[in-house]
């Protein structure tokens, strides 16, 4: 992998077409350390975030020894960046040939569950391996509700009263029980973990069973941009939100419990900037190399601003416009389908045009996950970059895109 100082220098250098990941992996590490020191427990790095070799080789050679998984591909993709290290198997609604392949080839004991019919497909697969059910923990997912950007209870979790049940039903078996939540991705407000506590605190009471473990899941946010011409949604930093939580979990009583979190965007957002180029400037509509069905395909379901720099093309002579001055362009994508079309403006100066790039920042999330191979293209080129996105020089526009949820 190509390694350059900032992502300007990386994109006058190569010149590239195609849409290039630019990896600072000494920002993973630097806030996957943050994240670890401020967080009293067990921290398993959720997966679907970003699975690429690069960030778990880097997460592993960091410390991180607990990975949240949720299929085959990504239990092997942790196997095989971290051999030893611990997968959670967190997904609540489970193939009964996936739960085989997690116990009996890589080892897994630790998986979670929403609903009777998920229980009898595990314990189907324990006799059939002929394991000790004392050997592995269930934890349940309890439903819970916050103010978050992306509501992650209409899915998955177990109502207070069924979780007792479940609890219940599990220790009886013989299976190590614990208790875990999603309170939403990239929540607004540092008490939203209380609420979910407190609900757990009233299951816990109501099954009376011991407890392996909480898990309090994600939804620490991640640093991202603001547009100057919306008004700033205040947002908790982690230190205000950790401070707080490590409050409740001592006030609700659940500080002698092994905890676990896990973490997804406010690890990896940063570390990653897109470089894209403008393939066409028709009016106020740019046309870039990337789009919906690629790296943006996320575009479609949050309220994320992203950071965006303006790396013109020394090589077109004649601009205009006023540099100074900061539009609004329609941005669309690079597949021959009308769909592909962000839902937000690109702010950017009047003067961009075709044949310049542009670098969004924070795009370490989800966007690799979510890309396709719609119409052929796939954006795969990487190069490592030194600078943290910050630190290149202030952001000259905004990519107001939606971002997926942890």
């Amino acid at each position: 992998m190509q390694k350059f100082e900032t992502a300007q220098d990386a994109a006058l250098t190569l010149r590239p077409d195609v849409p290039v990941y630019c990896f600072r992996p000494e920002v993973l590490r630097q806030d996957i350390r943050r994240f670890m020191d401020a967080f009293p427990g067990q921290t398993a790095y959720a997966v679907k975030t970003n699975g690429e070799p690069l960030v778990l080789n880097t997460l592993a050679k960091a410390g991180v020894t607990s990975f949240d998984v949720a299929s085959p591909a990504e239990f092997a993709s942790v196997r095989a960046a971290a051999p030893e290290a611990e997968m959670l198997y967190m997904h609540p609604i489970k193939a009964q040939s996936d739960i085989r392949l997690a116990l009996e080839t890589y080892g897994i004991r630790v998986l979670a569950l929403d609903h009777e019919d998920e229980v009898a497909k595990i314990l189907r697969i324990v006799r059939a391996l002929d394991l000790d059910p004392s050997a592995i923990t269930i934890f349940v997912r309890l439903q819970t509700k916050g103010h978050a950007a992306y509501e992650l209870s209409k899915k998955f979790g177990a109502a207070p009263a069924h979780a007792v049940e479940l609890l219940q039903r599990c220790h009886n078996i013989g299976f190590r029980v614990g208790l875990c939540f999603h309170v939403g991705s990239q929540i607004e407000e540092p008490e939203t973990y209380e609420r979910a506590l407190a609900s757990a605190d009233w299951v816990r009471n109501r099954a009376d069973v011991p407890l392996a473990g909480l898990d309090v899941g994600g939804g620490f946010p991640a640093e991202y941009g603001h547009d100057p011409r919306r008004k700033k949604k205040a947002m908790p930093s982690l230190d205000e939100i950790m401070a707080r939580l490590r409050s409740d979990i001592a006030e609700w009583g659940f500080g002698d419990l092994p905890l676990v979190a896990e973490p997804g965007r406010v690890v990896v957002a940063r570390a990653f900037s897109l470089i894209v180029r403008v393939l066409l400037r028709k009016g106020r509509r740019l046309y870039i190399n990337d789009g919906i069905w690629a790296s943006l395909s996320d575009s479609w379901t949050g309220k994320i601003t992203l950071p965006a720099r303006f790396i013109p093309d020394p090589a077109r002579r004649t601009r205009h416009g006023n540099p100074e001055t900061i539009g609004a362009f329609r941005v669309c994508g690079a597949t021959c389908d009308s769909v592909d079309i962000l839902s937000r403006p690109f702010w950017l100066p009047e003067t961009v045009d075709t044949g310049d790039w542009i670098e969004i920042g924070h795009i370490g999330a989800y966007s690799m996950s979510l890309r396709t191979r719609f119409n052929g293209f796939y954006p795969d080129t990487f190069v490592e970059v030194a600078t943290p996105f910050g630190e290149g020089g202030g952001a000259e526009g905004f990519a107001s895109l939606e971002t997926m949820a942890d």
